[in-house]
């Protein structure tokens, strides 16, 4: 049964080359990088058999333990993203628990990221190759590290599996989660400049880790050549047993998980309320505005993006106050217009199958195009103008504000403009409505980079106007150019999306059938 479930593995791999070209391109894409950096890594790994005893055991230490807090953090993320042996899908089998469990930890160790895990775990015997009864030590415990690392994130998937049955529950960890990586460069700067403070804070932190659950199993090699067999005694006896509680909460989660089916929830509108529908005009565009702020609102595939309104300017001031200018905190209007502006190129791909209700209506593109459109500037505009103001407000210099107003809502306008056409024009695999918002389909990233960078390009080449009347306001310190760009990109910005949603109108009438096509595909 082990070995059926393997190869079941293994074959779903394989077949996943076969679906499309982006696909295909994709994996041979991934599988470079991930080479790449598993050849960095264990160079890495070469090049610390040189160094100091102390110096290798500290870096494998910080570095295991990172991998097993990321295998555990990375299953909380991507939760709802569909798993080749998912429990659910197993239940109906007469499976005994124990090579379900077994099969399952193979079949993580072969998939991409379990493979190049344990690769890097069995590397850390290469820092001590100059003592080969050590690094005999370092393979055994490399070994139970990487099946400590699947096996930690199988278990929190089935602690998480109760609560990730509920839509709900699944939407708002994921976004949550979203925010400390968005902010990831202010934490890893902000934790950078803490240990530089301090010589011997990475040797503390590291000593301390390897008498945690998470780095004992790396600290055992270093203490049997620092000459200290009690302490890597007691640090694989910490590693075991981290072990075995992981397996026994998986155990216990596995079995609830087949015995017990997620149930979904719902919730039903009272009678009576129409909700936006019932503000809107009760025009064709007007419906899809509605619907469209609903989604923006309330779908957390949409709603990451809305994290860039309060998270964004609150980078740039970072920014600015480390690099002591002011240039950054300036630049957050502009950015959050530009992200707002760009967010809507997969537009069409969102609405998944329930496209076919455009279709079957006949709705006019132009009407389509509006109502997308003139639902995101209903919250954009606000935002980028508070945004912008608030930024030269803060800083008190009240210049700029004019410029970088008009260029805030150029670039916001232009790329509402561009979107319309390119969201009429091109589809993209997205995570399907209820999916996890993070689930990235094969080939995705690939589909969606031409064309991005191509409506960066565009975006770039509509707003220079505004752009160079900023420049010019800023050299010169004449406020004359400022509000000159503040014209030009209300005006000018009106007339592009103007003729975006004329032009991508005419584009959906030419080819709905054929986009419902393609999102029925993608689906």
């Amino acid at each position: 049964m082990v070995a059926t479930l393997v190869r079941l593995r293994l074959l779903v791999l394989k077949n996943s080359f076969r679906r499309s070209t982006g696909q295909l391109v994709a994996v041979v894409i991934g599988a470079i990088y991930g080479a790449v950096g598993l050849v960095v890594v264990l160079g890495a790994l070469v090049g610390l058999s040189f160094a100091p005893a102390e110096v290798a055991t500290t870096a494998v230490v910080l570095a295991g333990s990172a991998a097993v807090l990321g295998w555990a953090v990375l299953p909380l993320l991507l939760s709802g993203v569909e798993q080749t042996l998912d429990p659910g899908h197993l239940a109906v089998y007469p499976i005994a628990l124990r090579p379900l469990m077994i099969g399952m930890l193979l079949s993580g160790a072969v998939g991409v990221a379990g493979a190049a895990t344990t690769l890097a775990s069995l590397g850390t015997a290469l820092p001590w190759l100059h003592s080969p009864g050590v690094a005999l030590i370092a393979l055994v415990t490399g070994v139970l590290g990487a099946a400590t690392c699947i096996v930690v994130s199988r278990a929190v998937t089935s602690i998480a599996s109760g609560l990730s049955s509920g839509r709900r529950f699944r939407e708002a960890s994921g976004l949550l989660i979203l925010i400390p990586l968005i902010l990831a460069g202010p934490i890893i700067i902000g934790i950078t400049s803490g240990l530089r403070s301090s010589a011997d804070a990475l040797p503390a932190v590291a000593e301390g880790l390897g008498w945690s659950p998470l780095g004992a199993v790396w600290a055992v090699p270093g203490a049997v050549a620092a000459g200290d067999p009690l302490g890597a005694l007691l640090r694989l006896l910490i590693a075991v047993a981290t072990f075995a509680v992981l397996w026994a909460v998986w155990r216990w989660g596995l079995a609830r998980s087949l015995v017990t089916p997620a149930r979904a929830s719902s919730r039903v509108r009272a009678p009576g309320t129409s909700g936006l529908f019932g503000i809107l005009p009760g025009t064709q565009a007007g419906a899809i505005a509605a619907r469209c702020l609903t989604y923006w609102f309330r779908d957390p595939r949409y709603l990451r993006q809305l994290l860039v309104i309060p998270l964004l300017p609150a980078i740039m001031w970072f920014y600015s106050s480390i690099n002591h200018s002011t240039g950054y905190f300036f630049a957050a209007g502009p950015v959050v217009a530009f992200s707002l502006g760009i967010g809507m190129i997969a537009d069409v791909s969102y609405d998944s199958t329930a496209f076919a209700l455009h279709v079957s209506k006949a709705v006019p593109g132009r009407a389509d195009r509006w109502g997308r459109a003139s639902a995101m500037l209903t919250f954009g505009i606000p935002a980028v103008v508070i945004v912008s103001i608030g930024s030269t407000a803060f800083e008190g210099d009240w210049l700029p504000a004019p410029g970088l107003l008009g260029l805030s809502l150029g670039m916001l306008l232009s790329g509402a403009a561009v979107c319309a056409v390119t969201s009429a024009r091109f589809v993209f695999p997205v995570p399907e409505p209820g999916d996890n918002p993070f689930r990235s389909r094969p080939g995705a990233n690939i589909s969606l980079l031409g064309p991005t960078f191509a409506a960066w390009g565009v975006m770039a080449v509509l707003c220079l106007p505004e752009i160079v009347l900023l420049v010019v306001s800023l050299v010169t310190r004449e406020a004359i150019w400022g509000w000159l760009g503040l014209a030009a990109g209300v005006v000018l910005g009106a007339v592009l999306l103007a003729i975006g949603v004329r032009v991508g109108g005419r584009v959906v009438d030419a080819r709905a059938p054929e986009l419902l096509l393609q999102l029925r595909k993608d689906a």
